[in-house]
């Protein structure tokens, strides 16, 4: 890929990424405040208070630039010292849900109680970036041989069964593994492998919803099973499994182009389950219209963008790998939630990032964005 060339300095900042990040930050609090403004004033455990979740994501967010802003002034080399530290510390950490630390919110248990809500899925996604960048750089030329391609296709697999099996977050395991396959795929040039495993993953993909598709609900695959059918059909589930889905897709549709205007979306008030959560771009959708859905989706390409950019000029092989992690991480995401929004893919928890309420995302995303500009800090430019 050529180099996209930079204004010759030390120590670049790239104002623009700055820029679109603090803008999606802005544009979620006010979403978040908007889709749960009238579920957090009617809910007792909220104390009836609209601007619950808006405390709650603004806090994280705060806190989220403060460390975003100290790991940029890190030297991101650091962190090739400890990233086997943090592949254990991360696997510790999933293992802590099943002890009394683990919470359990809206009947899963994903989260630990370290004085605030921490998901250890989100930790992992983190810890997997820094791991793998390190593992690939130690290989070096080895990762060509089938074992060396092997160990880091593999790698990520023991924290995605145990963030599968453990806290029953499906969809973060797919993620994890994707990060992992897509920091390969740019380190590796051996292509007809990639080839070949995307075609075997959609081939057994396929082979499933043909399976599930063909017996009877109460069959193999447990709750997901029902999640594919319902993906299949979801008018067939408009009172169970797939209200959640075809409320979106209402909210959506009652948008058209403009949309109803900020505040003024009538699915989020009940009709649309947690929609502040993994649900959030319908009501975008809904209140700024197909317009506003598209400007969204733009802001994130450009994001994805200045990642690249960083990426292409890294100083070394270290540096560009991290920065590539974050941007598949970032694209994974937001691919994923439109899709399950818009029942493109089954119904699965993935949120939208910078967006979606979480704490744990936003600042962990946050400190990502940090070993960005870390790396973008360490480019030296000249001008040819």
């Amino acid at each position: 890929m050529a180099r996209i060339k930079l204004p010759k300095a030390k120590g670049y900042i790239d104002y623009t990424l700055i820029f679109i990040v603090l803008l999606l930050l802005g544009f979620g609090l006010i979403m978040v405040y908007s889709t749960s403004s009238y579920t957090a004033s009617m809910t007792p455990s909220t104390n009836n208070n609209p601007s619950y979740y808006l405390n709650k994501q603004a806090f994280a967010t705060v806190f989220g630039l403060g460390a975003m802003a100290f790991v940029a002034f890190l030297p991101y080399h650091i962190w090739e010292r400890v990233a086997g530290i943090a592949y254990g510390v991360s696997a510790v950490l999933i293992m802590l849900v099943l002890t009394p630390l683990g919470m359990k919110i809206n009947g899963v248990r994903r989260w630990l109680n370290l004085g605030i809500s921490v998901q250890p899925a989100e930790i992992a996604k983190l810890a997997m970036i820094i791991f793998l960048a390190t593992l690939v750089c130690r290989l070096g030329g080895k990762i060509r041989s089938r074992n060396g391609f092997l160990i880091v296709l593999l790698s990520p697999a023991p924290i995605c069964l145990m963030v599968w099996l453990i806290t029953e977050n499906l969809s973060s395991a797919i993620i994890i593994f994707m990060i992992g396959f897509i920091m390969l795929f740019v380190a590796s040039p051996e292509y007809r492998r990639f080839a070949l495993i995307t075609l075997g993953i959609f081939a057994l993909g396929a082979l499933v919803v043909f399976t599930i598709s063909h017996m009877p609900a109460s069959g193999l695959f447990g709750f997901r099973g029902q999640r594919i059918r319902t993906w299949l059909d979801p008018e067939a589930y408009a009172s169970g499994t797939g209200f959640q889905t075809l409320q979106a897709l209402y909210a959506i549709g009652s948008g058209g182009v403009f949309g109803k205007g900020i505040g003024q979306s009538t699915q989020k008030l009940g009709f649309v389950p947690e929609a502040q959560n993994d649900m959030i771009f319908s009501i975008i959708c809904e209140e700024l219209g197909l317009f506003g859905g598209i400007c969204i989706i733009i802001l994130f390409l450009l994001l994805l963008w200045r990642l690249m950019i960083i990426a292409n000029n890294a100083p070394d092989e270290f540096g560009g790998l991290l920065v590539v992690g974050v941007m598949g991480h970032i694209a994974i995401q937001v691919i994923l939630n439109v899709a399950v929004v818009t029942n493109v893919i089954p119904n699965t928890g993935i949120s939208l990032p910078f967006i979606s309420y979480g704490g744990s995302s936003v600042m962990f995303l946050l400190i990502e964005i940090g070993l960005v500009f870390s790396v973008s800090r360490s480019i030296e430019f000249t001008e040819d």
